[in-house]
């Protein structure tokens, strides 16, 4: 079962990945543990995109928003069933975090339910009222903005 994690590699997403990043993150949504994303949405932003593949398939999705001059945000984070817990997401996050090293910014943060998770790959609990970027950009719109209950994780980038 590890074989498939040697074999998964990470791209930048294109706008042929984009009805596989729809189904993949409608998966996620329709449990209430990940933000919606229309096709549109998905073809304005798919720049801030990348994948895993294994083989010809996509398996996984992340995303880098820029919140602030110093700020990312890793959003729309998601794995197939049948791949997690084979190091695909820490792939995804490694290459996202690459991304904003390029873009020579400092700070990647995130909202999530899987802490340990992100624990493992470097990131540390933070009080997420320190990213006001975040809240007046997204949670103003979101329908858990007053009962919020995902955490914020925050990796200082050298």
């Amino acid at each position: 079962m590890k074989a498939k994690t040697m074999e998964a590699v990470c791209r930048r997403a294109t706008e042929s990945d984009i009805e596989v990043l729809s189904e993949l993150i409608a998966g996620y949504a329709e449990k209430g543990i990940m933000l919606p994303r229309s096709r549109e949405t998905l073809k304005r932003q798919i720049d801030t995109f990348v994948v895993a593949e294994v083989g010809p398939e996509v398996v996984g999705c992340g995303s880098l928003t820029r919140l602030g001059a110093d700020l990312v945000e890793i959003r729309s984070l998601g794995i197939s069933e049948g791949y997690k817990g084979l190091g695909i997401g820490s792939k995804l996050v490694d290459q996202l975090i690459h991304e904003a090293k390029e873009q020579h910014i400092p700070k990647i943060m995130a909202l999530t339910y899987e802490v340990r998770f992100f624990e493992k790959n470097g990131f540390v609990v933070v009080n997420k009222e320190i990213f006001p970027e975040k809240v007046w950009t997204d949670c103003i719109n979101c329908p858990k903005q007053h009962a919020c209950d995902e955490i914020a994780v925050l990796k200082m980038l050298d």
